[in-house]
């Protein structure tokens, strides 16, 4: 990200929390984010969904039918001989 897609936020207080306002060309997929320190800048992260079902339900539907497709049984082979 350069310095003209940076953009001034303000901080508030929500409870003991200290809370940011997130304008909505940065916002996160999901609900959840990770968030770490790297020296003096704040790092956010969506947080993933795990292993193969998280990505699967993570996937837009195919919105085209697929076409049919042959599926013949494969042939016999001799591989002891």
């Amino acid at each position: 990200m350069s310095m003209s897609d940076a953009r001034e936020v303000r901080l508030f207080r929500n409870n003991r929390n200290q809370a940011v306002r997130i304008p909505v060309e940065f916002e996160l997929p999901g609900n959840r984010a990770t968030i770490r320190k790297d020296g003096e800048r704040l790092i956010i992260e969506p947080v993933r969904k795990a292993g193969l079902l998280g990505l699967l339900a993570a996937w837009e539907p195919i919105e085209e039918a697929l076409p049919e497709i042959e599926d013949a049984p494969a042939e016999a082979e001799d591989i002891l001989g």
